[in-house]
């Protein structure tokens, strides 16, 4: 019985470390874009955050929804399934990303073409990734969040 459990348990870890990336993937191409745009416009921390945010959320939805779209869902309806799947899962990888960017001394000031800038990115993404694994794994588990997704593509 417990070697089921196991494989039950790798399998849930899975699928909730695929789900984690891609949702890590959108949001990883709206921060970096939101990031980029707000640095090279010399903009505050607060509306490149805004920006970046913005983007993320943008860029995850849309990750979501190109199969769903493609598998024939009309697109009020590929919206709908994207909201319910991944708004839990950028909502924390955003709030841990950037406030990372906020904690690491100079991050959010630092040029383009530094380590600092790259680095710290980097490092915030990681850490978001993680800490939303354990959220997509739970939701997952109950038929919710990227599993709602699963089911139409």
């Amino acid at each position: 019985m417990k070697s089921h459990s196991y494989y039950q348990d790798q399998s849930l870890n899975h699928t909730a470390a695929i789900a984690t990336l891609h949702c890590l993937m959108g949001c990883a191409i709206g921060e970096v874009a939101g990031m980029v745009i707000g640095t090279t416009l010399q903009w505050s921390a607060a509306e490149t955050i805004v920006l970046a945010t913005g983007l993320a959320f943008l860029s995850g939805y849309a990750l979501t929804m190109l199969p769903i779209l493609r598998a024939g869902y009309l697109l009020r309806a590929a919206l709908k399934i994207a909201l319910a799947a991944d708004t839990a899962s950028i909502a924390i990888m955003e709030i841990v990303d950037n406030l990372m960017m906020v904690i690491i001394p100079g991050a959010m000031a630092a040029p383009l073409d530094s380590v600092l800038f790259w680095g710290s990115l980097f490092t915030a993404l990681l850490i978001a990734g993680a800490a939303a694994f354990p959220l997509n794994r739970w939701l997952i588990a109950r038929g919710r969040g990227h599993a709602l997704a699963h089911c139409h593509h």
